[in-house]
């Protein structure tokens, strides 16, 4: 979300920071209090699904709603070089969405062994059929998880809002963008109707904003896409890692991480061996990144984080 704020100081990103902390439960925190229902998906949607997990998770989910969750999920304030600050939320589908996962994943499974399916299960390539009830309640089920994390998004965005205009006064916020991954949607590509899954990626049609995040250390980006169809209208959906989070902590050096930020003057929270996961160090380089993909996208926006809150 861009503002009209042209620029904060260092003292009065802590003072925002420490607001948001307080309004929005990071990691496996969860709201203590459920949150407004109204702001949740209509559950009347799945009436249709046997066994919906939603339905079961509903309750649960609305103490979720709002939370940031933990890995790579952030909440991020950044100068960008079109003269404002904005604001970047990096959140999923929280516990309710991995309950869903973990059903349809298992009964996946099931079936395929039962149908003696040729792929082989250590592959955790399980599949359900199209024009199968299961694979049509699982869409319906997983298009309710997508919603729900926008919602998600939405609600701690309201709030890192309201923290930035306790502190500083009167704000506006001229533009919203939101884009998603790790989920899949009927889509036409070279003249077929076929089911696109993105993981590491995010849609890039013709046109269509979207955002690709370096890291807390380095540049994230506004971008339009170009409608590449040899991507399947698609592009990155970050700088990826080039370490596994294990590899990042045991191998790479605290003070030169926290050096590295400090001397880029962001207000971070990288501060023992375990936060290594999140360091800079630990994903690639966002420039090679961004080059690599120029014939996907075009840069409108360059970031520069100026502060970060990781789950």
């Amino acid at each position: 979300m861009q503002t009209s704020l042209p620029g904060l100081d260092r003292e009065t990103l802590k003072k925002i920071l420490g607001l948001i902390r307080a309004a929005v439960p990071v990691g496996f925190d969860h709201h203590k209090r459920q949150q407004d229902r109204s702001l949740m998906p209509d559950p009347a949607r799945l009436d249709g699904v046997e066994k919906s997990i939603v339905r079961e998770q509903f309750e649960a989910g609305c103490k979720q709603i709002g939370t940031l969750g933990g890995g790579n999920h952030f909440i991020e304030m950044q100068q960008g070089d079109d003269g404002h600050v904005w604001l970047m939320i990096h959140s999923g589908s929280r516990n309710i969405g991995l309950k869903v996962a973990e059903h349809y994943n298992r009964l996946a499974v099931s079936l395929n062994e039962r149908w003696r399916s040729e792929v082989p299960k250590k592959w955790e390539l399980a599949f359900l059929p199209l024009e199968t009830q299961e694979a049509q309640e699982y869409l319906a089920e997983m298009s309710w998880c997508v919603d729900f994390a926008l919602a998600s998004r939405k609600l701690m965005m309201e709030r890192v809002k309201a923290a930035v205009q306790e502190v500083v006064g009167a704000v506006e916020f001229p533009q919203f963008i939101n884009i998603a991954h790790n989920y899949a949607a009927m889509e036409e590509h070279f003249g077929k109707e076929v089911l696109i899954h993105r993981k590491g990626a995010t849609r890039a049609f013709a046109g269509e904003f979207g955002i690709i995040p370096g890291s807390q250390g380095s540049r994230s980006f506004i971008v339009i896409g170009k409608g590449n169809r040899e991507s399947y209208c698609s592009c990155s959906h970050g700088a990826g890692r080039k370490m596994g989070r294990g590899q990042a902590q045991r191998e790479l050096n605290l003070q030169a991480e926290v050096e590295r930020l400090d001397a880029l003057g962001v207000v971070h929270g990288i501060r023992n061996q375990k936060d290594l996961d999140e360091a800079p160090g630990s994903y690639k380089d966002i420039e090679t990144v961004m080059e690599n993909q120029s014939d996907l996208v075009d840069i409108a926006v360059s970031l520069l984080p100026l502060a970060v809150i990781k789950g």
